[in-house]
């Protein structure tokens, strides 16, 4: 019974990882789209337009042409290096992208700039 129950938390917990990243990238790729047919640029108040995911694990927030990406709990190194990995590999063909990377304040960026 308890290695079914171990068994079942662990595939809920991946389910729930899997849920969280599907919807964050679905948010960064309305900011991404809409830096191609909406706006030239989000301009220095992003914020207002800053979304989170459901249960609020990430924040977005376009920045000019930037996008950026915040986890919104304490995490070690490495999951920002996973996350950016994630997102990488999620832009590699889209030639909107120019990329993605770790900036000086820990989080995430996504250059969309021409």
């Amino acid at each position: 019974m308890r290695k079914y129950l171990a068994l079942l938390m662990t595939v809920f917990l991946f389910v729930s990882c899997s849920q969280s990243k599907r919807e964050l990238y679905e948010i960064t790729d309305s900011f991404v789209e809409s830096l191609d047919t909406e706006f030239e640029s989000y301009g220095i108040q992003g914020e207002k337009y800053s979304k989170k995911t459901t249960e609020g694990k990430y924040r977005v927030m376009p920045f000019g042409r930037l996008i950026n990406v915040k986890i919104m709990e304490v995490v070690e190194d490495g999951t920002y290096e996973e996350l950016r990995d994630g997102l990488t590999n999620h832009y590699e063909d889209d030639n909107r992208v120019n990329k993605v990377y770790i900036n000086q304040g820990g989080t995430i960026m996504i250059d969309c700039r021409n």
